[in-house]
């Protein structure tokens, strides 16, 4: 088993459904990759075009079991100040094995910004959200 970095820029959000009619959303991003977990700063009053161009650091192990799923995923919500509670505007899944793969055979291994779906708890269309990766192995 080795170990490495994956590094995550969360780069943007376009087309996002909108769930704040009054004013514009203050859309963040929580990122899961395994039991860890980091979250964006607010795009306070970007509403449904946000931009963070954030850098998020992950702990991989590679092969790290059978049922290891190697996916990143990002909730994204809006901050509500009137309700008691933050309201989810979507999701979105991306795969990582492959890059990790590489990553470890070649020392790093880097995937360019990509656009991923946004979607619904009922997987309906709910915008797009834009990523890049890098995973180093570590030394």
């Amino acid at each position: 088993m080795v170990a490495g970095t994956l590094e995550v820029t969360l780069v943007e959000a376009r087309s996002l459904k909108n769930m704040d009619f009054i004013v514009k959303m203050n859309p963040y991003v929580v990122i899961q990759y395994g039991n860890q977990k980091h979250t964006s700063t607010i795009a306070k009053g970007q509403g449904t075009k946000p931009v963070w161009n954030e850098k998020f650091r992950f702990d991989v192990e590679y092969p790290d079991g059978e049922n290891h799923k190697y996916m990143l995923l990002f909730h994204i919500m809006d901050t509500q100040k009137l309700l008691d509670h933050d309201v989810f505007i979507g999701e979105s899944k991306m795969y990582v094995k492959d890059v990790i793969a590489s990553g470890t055979e070649k020392g790093k291994a880097e995937l360019g910004i990509a656009k991923y779906r946004v979607v619904l708890q009922d997987k309906t269309f709910a915008g797009e959200i834009s990523v890049a990766l890098a995973f180093t192995l570590n030394s």
